[in-house]
């Protein structure tokens, strides 16, 4: 079932994500070419309140074109360790540490054509605490119950795969 990477050839290489051609050896001797985007990966967290409270995030999104509402997330810096990252996010996006940070997996975004994997994570004991927001980033922070983020995911507002995901993840660990 393994491909072979028989040679590369570097197309892009942006602040954040890289894209290379691959030529390829099939399982079955014949070749065929893969575009791959390189993504240094990310975190993406579910921040909660003692009375199942979350905090979300409301942006645009160019790729969807749209205002999408999701968990606060981010990108790893090269060599950054996840829960540092997700820690340092939750402060720059909602302005709050974690006093727990429980690791709820992971997933691959699209393994078809990025390397990006989203390290999930569960954030309790919330204190207040702020890190200056990234100069490009403009979020609007929103707080519901868990019950009514699993409907919005029902209704389409929610569409986000990472936001699902977690969510999801985090009503089943809670008997939601």
């Amino acid at each position: 079932m393994n491909e072979t990477i028989t040679s590369t050839k570097h197309i892009f290489e942006g602040r954040v994500i890289k894209l290379d051609v691959h030529e390829v050896m099939l399982p079955d001797g014949s070749t065929s070419q893969r575009e791959l985007v390189r993504h240094p990966g990310a975190v993406a967290i579910v921040p909660l309140d003692a009375d199942q409270t979350i905090h979300l995030v409301r942006q645009y999104r160019i790729a969807a074109d749209r205002v999408l509402l999701e968990i606060p997330a981010g990108t790893l810096e090269p060599g950054e360790d996840p829960l540092v990252c997700a820690e340092r996010e939750l402060q720059e996006e909602i302005s709050f540490k974690p006093g727990k940070l429980e690791s709820l997996g992971g997933i691959f975004v699209a393994p078809g054509y990025t390397t990006e994997y989203i390290h999930l994570f569960l954030a309790t004991d919330l204190k207040p605490s702020s890190l200056e927001m990234d100069a490009d980033e403009f979020i609007e922070t929103v707080t519901m119950s868990l019950t009514d983020a699993l409907k919005l995911i029902e209704t389409g507002e929610i569409c986000d795969s990472k936001t699902t995901t977690a969510l999801m993840i985090v009503a089943r660990k809670l008997g939601v």
